[in-house]
């Protein structure tokens, strides 16, 4: 993981919502800077980076995947959702302001992020396909579908086939955009646009069965919230469905595919392997 990048990314983020005496600024701010890996900005910039681009130029999408990351964590958490307490070791916002609070910081969270895109500085041709790619990704054909699939699967024992449809939507569609968006910003061929998507789908799916893999074996101090709360809410999970070696074994499985896949687009260095790489052996 690069630091830089990292530091890049917090301190755009430091910059929002920090006003005084502002109950939605706080409650936004609080989620917002509340730590996580960033995954979704780190693999904008470390993909550009990787093909020989200018890595800030993907700041401005990152932080907007981070914002609505965020934003569905926080209505994720709520009572009528998967009724959390804890998320990255603090209390959930809506325990710490309050359900109506919380409702109104994700719909802010998810509404901003399309502005952080319309005042970056790429001309239309780029702004709105990123706006497009966005939208769809965080949508009804997107990430809320994927929650709407992952509620309907509750108490149910879906197959390995179904149990990917969900993630690849729930999960694996922001990760996907933060790979497409970098080709996009750095006009990319159709062919190279075609690997970072299968390479995002790949990546969307191993970071969401290491997670399955965490929430076994993991604890309440290394991934900040309770373990195994996919098994007290009777959600399907790889683990589930798999066992615990067979679902390593496809972690290895999709990673040497998506390794071919990286070295296809030729990278001048080999940060993008080695962002994917943390993702298959973090251990929160």
């Amino acid at each position: 993981m690069n630091k830089q990048f990292l530091q890049n990314i917090e301190d755009v983020i430091a910059g929002l919502y920090n006003s005084k005496d502002n109950r939605l600024f706080d409650s936004m701010h609080y989620s917002l800077s509340a730590g996580g890996k960033r995954i979704r900005p780190l693999f904008v910039l470390t993909t550009i980076d990787s093909l020989g681009g200018n890595a800030v130029d993907g700041l401005s999408f990152g932080v907007a995947l981070e914002m609505i990351h965020t934003y569905s964590l926080i209505h994720d958490d709520l009572p009528a959702m998967d009724n959390d307490d804890y998320r990255r070791g603090k209390l959930t916002n809506h325990k710490h302001f309050d359900e109506a609070t919380a409702i109104l910081a994700g719909d802010a969270l998810l509404t901003d992020s399309f502005r952080m895109i319309t005042e970056s500085k790429f001309d239309a041709d780029i702004k709105l396909p990123l706006i497009s790619l966005l939208s769809e990704a965080a949508g009804s054909k997107g990430m809320v579908y994927g929650q709407m699939l992952d509620m309907e699967g509750e108490h149910q024992a879906l197959g390995l086939n179904q149990l990917e449809r969900v993630h690849s939507y729930k999960t694996g569609e922001l990760i996907r955009a933060a790979f497409v968006a970098a080709g996009i910003i750095m006009k990319l061929s159709d062919e190279k646009m075609q690997l970072l998507d299968q390479i995002g789908r790949n990546v969307g799916l191993m970071f969401q069965i290491q997670d399955d893999i965490l929430d076994v074996e993991g604890s309440f101090e290394e991934i900040g919230k309770p373990v195994g709360s996919d098994v007290e809410n009777d959600k399907s999970t790889y683990v589930s469905l798999l066992g615990l070696e067979q679902s390593k074994a496809l972690l290895k499985e999709k990673f040497e595919h998506t390794e071919k896949l990286v070295q296809a687009l030729r990278p001048v260095n080999d940060g993008l392997l080695q962002l994917i790489r943390f993702i298959i052996e973090r251990n929160k």
